[in-house]
């Protein structure tokens, strides 16, 4: 059997690195990666990352209680009294701390020790500080220019990822983080360079070879500038435009003989998977009325609120429309019109999710593989019908132009009351248009939906948290802890796990080859 790797994952959210990693299989079948330490800040997130550590744990797969829970069946069972061992081994693996604390501090001063004691060299690292203060849409809502620290230093919390990496040694390292890194800085220095030096020196106790695992074309992999290190993931079998800053790094002796040509890469797709190939197999659902709008929510009042909404927008053809596009944008307000006599309600649960027939058939497996009939958590928000009408003439011009309308080309009647409204916001409401990969999805769309609205018009509403969820390429047996919010807030913040697979498989390879070619004591404690 080839080496098993120990992970651990630092700032590990609801889990999307460790999920992508655990799933990677060597030629016979067996995990090449197993989680021996996981430590999240958040607690919502850590019950949600401790949940899924205790079914990878069960020796069945998932069970036939967690399938009934998640298909509506029944309420979440107690795990610890159905399965007292494993759901110990995920307590003790998954840990509730704030790194930077001293309680995070005493933990791994003794977990470190041990995991290298039972691991030895064959260990990797993964994980990305929190990403407050290198945003770009942050920062840009400052007025001094450059780098802004956060109240709590967490521009510094990445020193902590340093500091493990320095105790653990592993034999690789990934780290991750938003691409707003890369010209974040303080009065003395680039951030990224003072990250990528720390990296390279491994704290002070081991030198790595940093390198970029989806560099462009001529780029020196061996010498590589901090734009290297950008991952665009819809370039790699994500539906989503997520452009992040990822740096892998290998230990420099077992990387000495490696060929550029060698090290791990990301192998770029064909043709990008878009947001219908992912949300086209799931149950259609209306919108529900706000409270807020004085109606009470019915599917019969609903069908009224979406019929007037589609008189008032036929209304509007805008300028420049082909007869081709005001064809297609009336289509759309048909489909809507049709909507309101006969209101989508999801099927139940009862109703067997799929996805859209042009799904890659990796992609397809990984998110609908689980055995769940419906996926929980495909519920819609409750909107106010001057929203509905808004994202009515959202999803029928996407379909008209194939593209989200900009707010010079909202008609007048739907422009919102806000004082932001055309002075900076050009795009304040967006439809995530069916024929391309979604925009990044983000941890703000817990507080905003606007920006994430579905392109069928005949279900007029946002994104559900399935739907953010699978653009996010979570499997749909993964289940998110909390209320919807907090839900919301965890898919933004994560990493997206079939992305995180592809690393893992791609960094597998030449670990997995170092390992083999090494001396047999080179998987036991060092002396």
């Amino acid at each position: 059997m080839n080496a098993r790797f120990g992970i651990v994952d630092l700032f590990s959210g609801p889990g999307g690195l460790g999920e992508g990693f655990t799933s990677v299989r060597d030629a016979g079948g067996h995990p090449v990666f197993e989680i021996d330490l996981s430590v999240e800040a958040d607690a919502v997130a850590h019950r949600t990352l401790r949940l899924r550590s205790f079914l990878r744990k069960l020796p069945g797969g998932i069970p036939d209680e967690y399938r009934d829970w998640q298909n509506g069946l029944t309420a979440e069972p107690d795990w610890s009294a159905i399965r007292p061992a494993e759901w110990a081994a995920a307590e003790d693996e998954c840990r509730h701390l704030e790194l930077g604390t001293d309680a995070a501090r005493e933990v791994l001063r003794e977990r470190i020790p041990a995991i290298r004691a039972r691991r030895g060299d064959a260990t990797v690292l993964i994980g990305g500080p929190p990403c407050q203060a290198y945003s770009l849409a942050g920062r840009g809502r400052k007025a001094v220019k450059g780098f802004v620290p956060h109240p709590k230093q967490r521009h510094l919390l990445y020193q902590e990822y340093i500091e493990v990496l320095r105790m653990l040694r592993p034999a690789a390292f990934v780290m991750e983080n938003v691409k707003g890194l890369l010209s974040s800085s303080t009065p003395e220095a680039r951030i990224i360079d003072d990250v990528l030096e720390d990296l390279r020196q491994g704290g002070g106790s081991e030198p790595y070879l940093v390198f970029p695992v989806a560099p462009p074309a001529g780029a020196d992999v061996r010498a590589p500038r901090p734009t290297d290190f950008v991952v665009r993931a819809e370039r790699h079998g994500v539906p989503q435009a997520r452009h992040r800053v990822i740096i892998v790094g290998i230990r420099r002796d077992l990387a000495q003989d490696l060929d550029p040509a060698d090290l791990p890469r990301l192998v770029q797709r064909g043709a990008p998977v878009t947001v219908n190939m992912v949300l086209g197999g799931l149950a259609p659902l209306r919108s529900r009325l706000s409270g807020r709008s004085g109606i009470r929510d019915s599917a019969e009042a609903w069908g009224e609120v979406v019929l007037r909404a589609s008189k008032r927008v036929r209304q509007y053809a805008g300028h420049g429309y082909t007869m081709e596009e005001l064809a297609r944008f009336h289509e759309a307000l048909d489909a809507a019109k049709a909507a309101a006599s006969a209101p989508p309600d999801g099927g139940g649960r009862a109703h067997a999710a799929s996805v859209g027939a042009a799904c890659p058939a990796d992609l397809a497996a990984w998110l609908t593989g689980g055995g769940v009939a419906a996926p929980s958590q495909h519920e819609p928000r409750a909107h106010i019908p001057a929203d509905l009408e808004r994202y009515l003439f959202l999803s029928a011009w996407a379909r008209a132009h194939g593209r989200s309308p900009k707010a010079s080309e909202f008609p007048k009647f739907l422009a919102p009351n806000h004082q932001s409204w055309g002075k900076g916001f050009a795009d304040r409401f967006r439809v995530q248009v069916a024929s391309q990969p979604s925009s990044t999805i983000v941890c703000h769309i817990a507080k905003d939906g606007h920006y994430f609205i579905h392109p069928d018009p005949a279900q007029v509403r946002s994104l559900t948290v399935r739907e953010v969820a699978r653009l996010q390429t979570f499997p749909d047996d993964y289940h998110f802890a909390g209320t919807r919010t907090q839900a919301y807030v965890q898919v933004g913040n994560a990493v997206p796990p079939f992305l995180a697979r592809q690393i893992g498989e791609a960094l597998a390879v030449p670990l997995q080859a170092a390992f083999a070619a090494a001396p047999t004591g080179m998987l036991q404690a060092a002396e």
